[in-house]
């Protein structure tokens, strides 16, 4: 996939920890919401052992060689997968770009077999959910939020 502009999408690796932290604390920040590695957000300490390893992906989008977005797909089971890390810098909405990675990481998840995506997140991300809503999602009350995330979604995939 390749966004309108200089932007490109590649895999994450653990090298590219340090600039997708920076990226999602600023963001969350800006939110209000406070980051911490020991437990909420551990899963970026090592996002291959996270996400990669057990089956899922990380995607970094980059503006030339900086990283301004993330999304994540963390494997569930083989009929359901969890949408994560979905991040924009604030420079960079507006333009289509979060609604590229939405659209990237649900053509990877039907790629991969799943008939479901699940995703949790603060009600305060009120721009997101509406993407979410846009591309299907429906608010999961059954599923079990926990730390920054209050609310929860579900897609079917067909």
């Amino acid at each position: 996939m390749r966004p309108p502009g200089n932007f490109s999408l590649r895999p994450a690796t653990n090298g590219d920890a340090p600039a997708i932290w920076t990226l999602i604390t600023d963001v969350l920040r800006s939110h209000g919401i406070i980051t911490d590695c020991a437990t909420t957000d551990r899963d970026l300490v090592d996002i291959e052992a996270s996400y990669l390893r057990p089956g899922g992906k990380f995607f970094v989008l980059l503006d030339e060689t900086a990283i301004i977005g993330t999304v994540a797909l963390r494997h569930e089971s083989a009929e359901s997968c969890e949408l994560c890390r979905m991040y924009l810098a604030a420079e960079h909405r507006g333009r289509g770009l979060g609604q590229r990675l939405l659209e990237h990481a649900l053509a990877e998840a039907r790629a991969d077999g799943y008939r479901e995506v699940t995703l949790k997140t603060a009600a305060v991300l009120e721009t997101a959910i509406a993407m979410y809503r846009w591309a299907g999602f429906v608010p999961d009350t059954a599923t079990k939020t926990c730390g920054n995330c209050n609310l929860a979604m579900r897609l079917r995939l067909s």
